[in-house]
C-alpha cells in the first residue's frame, strides 16, 4: 500500500461504547498509509469496544481529551457506536476540538453516530453528510442536509452510514487527507 499519508497526524476521539469495526479498520487503514495515530479518551487507560451490543476489545488510550491540541493535529477521526457518541458529544473539550478542525478546514471523518458530536459543536448547519439512519433528524434539525448514501464527501468532511460501509469509507478517507496534505505541502513550497 501506498504510505500516502506519512506523517500525517491524525486524532481519534473515542469512549466507551466505540464500535469496534469503526475504531480497529479505519485506524488500521490509516496506519498502513503511514499517518500517526494519537487516540484521546475523557479518561486514561483503556477504552471498551462494542460490536453492536455486545463488548468486543480493548483499546488502549494515548492521551485524555484534556490533553487534545488541534494544532498538533492535520485531521480527526470520530468513529461510532451510540454509547460512544452520546458520551462524546457533551464533552467540551471534544466540542471544541471538532470546532477548532473544521474551522481550520482540516478533514474530517465521520461515521455512524460520530456525528452527534458535531451537531453539539455546531458544525453541521449547511453541510451535506450521511450517518447511522436513526440520527438523520438530528442533522436535519441543526440545519444540515442528509444522504442515504455509503459515503458523502463535502468540504474537508467525509462521513458514512454504519460498519458495512468501512471499505469505501477508508477509501474516501484515506482520499481526503491525501489531498488534504497534498494542498498544505504544496502550500508550504509556494511559501518558501
Amino acid at each position: 500500500m501506498e504510505k500516502n499519508l506519512q506523517g500525517m497526524r491524525v486524532a481519534i476521539l473515542a469512549t466507551d461504547g466505540v464500535e469496534d469495526a469503526e475504531l480497529r479498520e479505519p485506524r488500521t487503514a490509516l496506519e498502513q498509509a503511514g499517518a500517526e495515530i494519537t487516540l484521546f479518551a475523557p479518561k486514561q487507560g483503556e477504552i471498551q469496544s462494542f460490536k453492536h451490543h455486545d463488548k468486543a476489545d480493548r483499546f488502549k488510550v494515548d492521551r485524555t481529551l484534556n490533553e487534545a491540541d488541534p494544532e498538533e493535529f492535520d485531521a480527526v477521526l470520530l468513529p461510532g457506536g451510540a454509547l460512544n457518541a452520546d458520551t462524546l458529544r457533551v464533552q467540551p473539550r471534544a466540542q471544541e476540538f471538532v470546532r477548532d478542525m473544521d474551522r481550520n478546514q482540516k478533514p474530517i471523518a465521520v461515521i455512524c453516530h460520530a456525528p452527534w458530536l458535531l451537531v453539539s459543536a455546531g458544525c453541521v448547519r449547511g453541510r451535506t453528510l450521511t450517518t447511522y439512519h436513526t440520527i438523520q433528524d438530528d442533522i436535519r434539525n441543526a440545519g444540515g442536509k442528509w444522504e442515504d448514501q455509503e459515503v458523502v464527501h463535502d468540504g474537508n468532511w467525509v462521513s458514512s452510514r454504519q460498519p458495512s460501509d468501512i471499505p469505501a469509507f477508508n477509501r474516501e478517507m484515506i482520499r481526503l487527507f491525501a489531498e488534504k496534505r497534498q494542498s498544505t505541502s504544496d502550500k508550504t513550497k509556494r511559501a518558501a
